[in-house]
């Protein structure tokens, strides 16, 4: 596994909200439906998205962008015009005051318009982000980003609109699967991009000293892993890795493990019962009284404290 493997493992579509809709101008969509995370492209026509703050950004057609949720925003011909419609959980559609016309406007499986011939088509997907693992990735991103037509290759988004319309068996998961690979595709094209801030352990993974010991910790981060180990099996001296992994990755090695290991430990205690003492070892500590004080140190609250939400 790498990093950015191991970040998107709490980012994928179980039974996602994949949706599009044909419309026309003036038209104004208030996303309110609560997701953590969104992925968009214009199929037809171009669309403004319009966070409560900052400025608005144009999405031409193919172009895709993901938007950092929960919280609302709004998707329009123009940033003049205002919401007509709420966009909810489920796809349940709303009038701004409240009237639901969810079936009024359902054009077909997983389509919703006034009128199929459009001359603007968004197509949409929406993820349920858990843990502090996968936090780790979306505090990497700004709130929008954008990946043009000319940087996004895959033709992912296009296999999407293809089968968004289909009821064939095992349609679901058909969607889950390409909502996933469009994500890590625009992720990667993200990434690539110049005016992109690109975190340390992304850019970190092509090294190759600093690359194979990420993966060395991610593969196994109970491993009672030290700087000379690590410097060790990837073939250089100690001294000179730790200097090469803080300037790469913007923190120390030891540093980057305990983060790495106190964001495992978190998800464990929240997805499962399992024993603090357990999880403890599970993540490279002696017993839950070494977790403890560690867990305390980062998070400034105990593991137990932590699991009921405390």
């Amino acid at each position: 596994m790498d990093p950015l493997a191991d970040l998107l493992d709490g980012v994928r579509a179980r039974s996602a909200a994949f949706c599009q809709a044909i419309l026309e101008p003036p038209w104004s969509l208030r996303i309110s439906d609560g997701a953590p995370l969104a992925l968009a492209t214009t199929l037809r026509g171009h669309a403004w998205i319009m966070l409560d703050r900052g400025e608005p950004v144009l999405m031409r057609t193919g172009d895709v962008a993901i938007v950092k949720g929960p919280d609302p925003y709004t998707i329009s011909d123009d940033p003049s015009t205002p919401p007509e419609i709420i966009v909810h959980p489920g796809n349940r559609l709303t009038t701004m005051d409240g009237i639901d016309v969810t079936d009024e406007l359902r054009l077909g499986p997983r389509t919703s318009g006034r009128t199929p011939d459009g001359s603007a088509i968004v197509a949409s997907g929406t993820y349920q982000v858990s843990g502090d693992v996968s936090e780790r990735l979306l505090n990497a991103l700004p709130e929008v980003v954008l990946v043009p037509r000319s940087s996004e290759q895959s033709p992912i988004m296009e296999l999407l609109a293809q089968e968004v319309n289909s009821e064939g068996p095992g349609q679901q998961v058909v969607l889950d699967r390409l909502l996933d690979l469009a994500l890590l595709a625009t992720l990667r094209a993200w990434f690539a991009r110049p005016e992109a801030q690109v975190p340390g352990w992304y850019r970190a993974q092509s090294d190759p000293l600093i690359g194979p010991a990420l993966r060395l910790i991610h593969d196994d981060p109970a491993r009672p892993w030290t700087v000379a180990s690590l410097a060790e099996k990837v073939g250089a001296s100690r001294a000179a890795f730790a200097r090469r992994f803080t300037t790469l990755v913007g923190e120390p090695p030891m540093a980057y493990l305990t983060g790495w290991r106190m964001a495992l430990a978190a998800d464990l205690l929240r997805s499962s019962d399992t024993t603090i003492d357990s999880v403890a070892r599970d993540v490279g500590y002696a017993n839950a009284f070494a977790l403890s004080v560690a867990f305390k140190r980062v998070r400034g609250v105990s593991p137990s404290r932590h699991r009921t939400g405390g």
